[in-house]
């Protein structure tokens, strides 16, 4: 059996990355992408790191933006989410054994792989640059979590490295993780952080180093598994396909307060009409919905409102009209006069997948022609773009639509976004 090797291959400053593919005048601009309805700052360039923090409110810091030239984007995740299948793809196509992590991260198997894997590393880093434009930083090493470090040492040390690292060296690894805090760790978070500096752990050459069983019994078996990986033992495989998610749901802030039910019914519309089209991408039925709607909780001006009820359907569906239907009827049962409403939430319980669940005699079950049409909705939106089919009942455009107004194009995913060239 030949050593465990693992790659991490993460693109840099994904959001920002993808934004200056098709504006390459900003190829040195700082820019930072904003959260849903343009709340605060979730993605920065390497130019904007210094200028602005994670999270920053965008109302509070929009005038310092504009004078330090930072240029920002509303969140465009239909742009985003093409550009990743593009890079995964890419990866997918050159490595057998790949685990897609994130949007923008992927693990991969390299272990018995005949070649040099810096070479290997390299080539495909300037086969995704050039495909793609997208750079990307590889991390190698003999577990995940070593993997995950060296990726970070790629970054940071992007032009003594080139982008790519290969921590098997023992030397080489120890030295990075004598220089590496703790918090840095892949899986520790600050709470963890805390406790580990506590006991005097605070490099992750001291997590490596201290007795395993002593952290599984003082924290959690993940804590122990992560110590042991540091050191180079792997435990944690490879998953080339994602568990179906026990729960979905979909939830947004309107993008501005509303008032009376209509829209609010509108809104829950399409929330369920997406939660519907989630779950049977992974080929699941659901038999119950939990409904919520919220007021703004931190205005103390505002009265406050909050409330929620579960909806139990006839049988277990993926039927978008049955799943709509429901998550109309509690929304109206849960609307009060006299509030202004900033958030609605639809999910999906008690899921099953369609291939294990058992039928009952007894019981009404999901007629085959619904299985059918919803087949039909799903292939013409998958063809011609998401929304071509929508229900009657969602407006567009609708007033409770999250605000996006620094929103770019949508470059790859809609005809009237392609780029233009004029000839001179």
């Amino acid at each position: 059996m030949p050593e465990p090797v693992f790659a991490l291959i993460d693109c840099n400053s994904f959001y920002a990355s993808c934004e200056r593919v098709f504006r390459p005048d900003l190829q040195r601009t700082p820019i930072v992408v904003l959260s849903n309805n343009d709340g605060c700052v979730i993605a920065r360039s390497a130019e904007a790191k210094p200028l602005v923090k994670m999270g920053a409110l965008f109302h509070e810091i929009q005038s310092d933006l504009k004078r330090q030239g930072v240029m920002v984007f509303s969140s465009n995740y239909a742009l985003y989410g093409d550009m990743s299948e593009r890079v995964m793809g890419i990866i997918e196509a050159r490595l057998p054994l790949v685990e897609v992590y994130s949007i923008d991260e992927a693990f991969a198997d390299l272990s018995g792989m005949p070649e040099s894997l810096d070479a290997l590393a390299r080539a495909l880093q300037s086969e995704i640059k050039q495909k793609t434009a997208i750079p990307v930083g590889i991390g190698i090493a003999s577990t995940k979590t070593l993997a995950k470090l060296a990726n970070h040492a790629a970054k940071r040390w992007q032009r003594q490295t080139g982008g790519v690292v290969d921590l098997r060296d023992g030397l080489r690894r120890d030295n990075l993780l004598k220089a590496m805090p703790v918090e840095g760790v892949w899986g520790i978070g600050k709470r963890m952080q805390v406790q580990l500096n506590s006991l005097g752990i605070k490099t992750a050459w001291d997590l490596a180093s201290a007795d395993a069983w002593i952290l599984r019994k003082r924290f959690n078996v993940l804590i122990e598994k992560t110590a042991r990986e540091l050191r180079g033992t792997a435990c944690l495989e490879l998953e080339e396909a994602a568990p179906a998610k026990q729960e979905i749901c979909c939830s947004r802030s309107f993008g501005k307060r509303l008032k009376t039910l209509e829209p609010i019914q509108e809104a829950i519309t399409a929330y369920a009409a997406r939660a519907a089209e989630k779950l049977r991408q992974q080929g699941s039925l659901c038999r119950q919905i939990r409904i919520s709607l919220r007021t703004g909780m931190f205005n103390p001006d505002e009265a406050r409102y909050a409330n929620g009820l579960l909806c139990q359907l006839p049988y277990p569906t993926d039927d978008t009209r049955l799943i709509i239907a429901a998550a109309r009827e509690g929304i109206a049962r849960l609307y009060r006069d006299g509030f202004s409403y900033a958030k609605a939430h639809v999910l999906l319980l008690d899921l099953c997948r369609r291939d294990e669940y058992t039928q009952d005699l007894f019981t009404p079950e999901q007629p085959v022609k619904t299985e059918r049409l919803m087949n039909t909705l799903d292939a013409i939106n998958a063809r011609w773009g998401r929304g071509t089919l929508c229900p009657g009942r969602i407006a567009k455009p609708a007033e409770w639509s999250m605000r996006r107004q620094h929103v770019s194009q949508a470059y790859t995913t809609d005809w009237a976004g392609l780029l233009k060239v004029k000839a001179q």
